[in-house]
């Protein structure tokens, strides 16, 4: 499992995963996932793109941060999961907590800080 990321000019930052959420996946990011999405008030966009398999921890981990944005007043969701992670969302009704996009600029508009200007 890799992560990736980027802080845009607007002040959201572009988390990017790749390879598999399962037991092994999810100790290889886990504290840098928390560390660049939950430490600290963010407004963040989780591509899950290029994530091949999402097991129950992956989704204890994409909840906890975004659980712990929104205690601090930020905003995390989630971006163009491949049909068998959606399915996985739908199914566990994460889907119905935390908002999920295919289009990155709909999910940038719909994450954007309060005090951003809109593009």
């Amino acid at each position: 499992m890799e992560l990736t990321y980027e802080d845009l000019d607007d002040g959201i930052r572009r988390v990017n995963l790749m390879g598999r959420m399962d037991m092994e996946g999810c100790q290889q990011v886990d504290l840098k996932f928390t560390s660049v999405t939950a430490s600290r008030q963010a407004f963040v966009v989780v591509d899950l793109s290029l994530v091949e398999f999402l097991s129950s921890l992956g989704l204890g981990t994409l909840v906890r941060s975004a659980k712990a944005q929104m205690s601090r007043q930020g905003k995390l969701v989630l971006l163009s999961p491949q049909p068998q992670v959606a399915r996985v969302l739908q199914i566990t009704q994460v889907d119905q907590i935390l908002q999920v996009f295919d289009d990155f600029e709909e999910a940038r508009r719909a994450v954007r800080p309060p005090s951003s200007p809109a593009n």
